[in-house]
């Protein structure tokens, strides 16, 4: 084992920051002989230095992160603060003064993967980032090097913590949204201010970072197709019920059928309960991977947290660590496929749609033209009338998404319909 031991940086110190410290300080011995020398942490970036971090010598703590990145002796950066800057150019600095970086910054990755990657390419470094989608779930190795030698045609999954255990209390405890956010709020679980989670902006992300890598193409959040939950009612949670399903705000990446493009899209989808997906439960997230060799993969555990994280986190560091000594690096962006990512319009669903119609003969058969004109074949229809007003619940069966958007502004315009009462895609079958 070398003795000159590993020099290590850390940009941030919150949950997982410190968590991470910690690991590295109780584990010292263990991470040693796994990488094959001993490391050690010279510096921590913080913001406010005057905040006790137990465990973390006080003298390696500074506000000053761009010098701690120039310093030019230092072997790993561990970037945790997140955000678009000044965490990209950090992270380049660090490339250029001969670091190598472990990132848990999913939203900088989706909007600027490309040019990180060829940044940390252009001066020999790694770049890691399995902690960037799902904490602790390893997904990202596996895409970009289990199944490097297969061909991927579709991720589907749960990648937000937050939004399920939301979800799972409406569906479980009958609980409206903002009960369930609140409940989600007091035990730790949602933000402050939860936009991220609940908009699906941290699911999108994720989506756009697993599509790059499962399909060997450019994917950016803006390609992400996205729709958050702020308007899944109790309703519609019921409703799914009667159907034999459950609401989950899925990210599903695919390749389409002739391989010639791509689409990423986060948005809440009923589900059969039979599913695997179904019965993840709380905060816990859940990836299903088809490759055309290996079948169908499902990834599971918990996607969030200081320790999950941490432990994604670790795990890249003993990796970028095994290539120093080595003088290696690991897998960079493999973007060679050049696949354009195809619209919402262009995807094919099914639709749940839910109308508050007059109560009156001949309303389901102007509907069902209406289906009909925009080329939408029905499935199922069930219809509850009283005292003049009724509810049409109308199932569809695949059709374009554009399609299916149509239809409802069609609907919209029938003196017999009185509102639309809630929309929702049908996935998993």
């Amino acid at each position: 084992m070398r003795t000159r031991p590993l020099k290590v940086a850390l940009l941030g110190c919150g949950v997982v920051g410190s968590e991470v410290a910690r690991i590295m300080t109780t584990h010292a011995d263990d991470l040693a002989a796994r990488i094959g020398a001993p490391v050690e942490l010279v510096g921590v970036a913080v913001r406010r230095p005057s905040k006790v971090r137990e465990g973390i010598d006080p003298a390696l703590v500074t506000t000053d992160a761009t010098a701690l990145v120039q310093r030019g002796d230092i072997d790993v950066i561990v970037e945790v603060i997140g955000g678009i800057e000044p965490a990209r150019t950090l992270i380049t600095t660090a490339f250029e003064n001969g670091a190598s970086v472990v990132s848990a910054n999913k939203a900088l990755l989706a909007e600027d993967g490309a040019a990180l990657h060829a940044a940390a390419d252009k001066y020999g470094r790694d770049l890691y980032y399995e902690a960037a989608v799902a904490g602790a779930i390893p997904l990202v190795r596996p895409l970009r090097e289990s199944l490097a030698g297969d061909k991927v045609n579709r991720v589907l999954g749960i990648v937000n913590g937050t939004t399920n255990f939301i979800l799972d209390k409406m569906d479980t405890s009958g609980a409206g949204y903002s009960e369930a956010l609140d409940e989600a709020t007091a035990l730790g679980y949602a933000e402050a201010d939860p936009t991220a989670d609940v908009e699906g902006f941290d699911a999108a992300a994720k989506a756009a970072i697993l599509a790059g890598i499962a399909f060997h193409t450019r994917v950016k959040i803006g390609d992400v197709h996205r729709e958050g939950i702020t308007e899944v009612t109790a309703a519609d949670i019921a409703s799914a019920r009667r159907m034999g399903c459950t609401v989950k705000l899925l990210a599903i990446c695919e390749r389409a059928a002739d391989g010639r493009s791509v689409t990423a899209r986060v948005h809440p989808a009923m589900i059969p309960l039979s599913h695997p997906l179904a019965s993840v439960r709380e905060a816990y997230n859940a990836v299903f991977v088809e490759a055309e060799a290996a079948g169908q993969l499902m990834f599971y555990g918990p996607g969030a947290g200081g320790s999950p994280t941490a432990s994604a986190v670790l795990g890249d560091l003993v990796a970028v660590c095994r290539n120093k000594l080595g003088e290696a690096t690991g897998p960079g962006e493999s973007a060679y496929t050049r696949l354009p990512v195809s619209p919402m319009g262009e995807v094919v669903t099914r639709y749940h749609i839910s109308l508050d119609v007059a109560d009156k003969p001949g309303v389901l058969a102007q509907v069902a033209t209406v289906f009909a004109e925009q080329g939408v074949s029905i499935d199922t229809v069930r219809q509850q009338g009283k005292d003049g007003e009724a509810s049409l619940v109308v199932v569809t069966h695949r059709a374009p998404d554009a399609a299916l958007s149509g239809t409802v502004e069609a609907l919209r315009k029938l003196d017999t319909v009185r509102g639309v009462a809630s929309i929702m895609r049908v996935e998993g079958e």
